[in-house]
């Protein structure tokens, strides 16, 4: 472990943590990305977390919805902080620690548990879990608050996969966000992170 520093990576040489992003956020962010004036501005105002792994290799651990965005418009390069160099570790021992220290996401699109062998090596080849989507929406609803926690949304995302109807979020986005919405602000959310419903006297 390290003090953080700064590097540049190529956007189709990190490697995923995780096995699914929600596709409906990535394209939002797309359209956001086509509207930003000062790209190189925004590009140092987001900088990734990486983790170096083994062969020196970076490996993502946060912000996968952004980086796959800028990947598919075709973006070489991001900024990224190194927040620990891991790269002595051989692959099992190394994925074991990412393991502990909560920086992998190994729940397919149907919310089953896979190992980290099942993680793609590209942002590209990441597959659509539309119940993400769902949480990311819902988050910026106001439906609840943006956490620390890692992977927060993909716990609301199982939240919401175990009570909303998968054929909903397909075909009637807007009808299952209103569940969502309602859901989130319910007790039966409350355990989880960035709760903001109203609490019983």
């Amino acid at each position: 472990m390290h003090d953080p520093k700064l590097d540049t990576a190529r956007l189709d040489a990190l490697h995923p943590t995780q096995l699914t992003v929600g596709l409906r956020e990535v394209d939002a962010k797309r359209q956001h990305w086509k509207s930003v004036g000062h790209r190189a501005r925004y590009l140092g105002r987001h900088l990734v977390p990486v983790v170096a792994g083994p062969g020196g290799r970076y490996y993502l651990i946060d912000h996968h919805h952004l980086c796959r965005a800028l990947l598919d418009e075709g973006v070489p390069q991001v900024g990224v902080t190194v927040v620990a160099d891991l790269s002595a570790l051989d692959r099992a021992e190394f994925w074991s620690f990412m393991e502990h220290r909560g920086w992998l996401h190994t729940y397919d699109a149907n919310g089953k548990r896979r190992s980290a062998k099942h993680i793609p090596t590209h942002l590209a080849d990441l597959k659509d879990d539309p119940y993400r989507s769902l949480a990311g929406a819902a988050r910026l609803a106001g439906a609840f608050a943006k956490d620390s926690t890692p992977f927060s949304e993909f716990l609301w995302a199982t939240h919401f996969r175990q009570r909303i109807k998968r054929h909903l979020v397909r075909d009637a986005f807007s009808d299952a966000l209103e569940q969502a919405m309602s859901l989130a602000r319910s007790l039966d959310s409350a355990h989880l992170p960035g709760w903001c419903g109203p609490h019983p006297r």
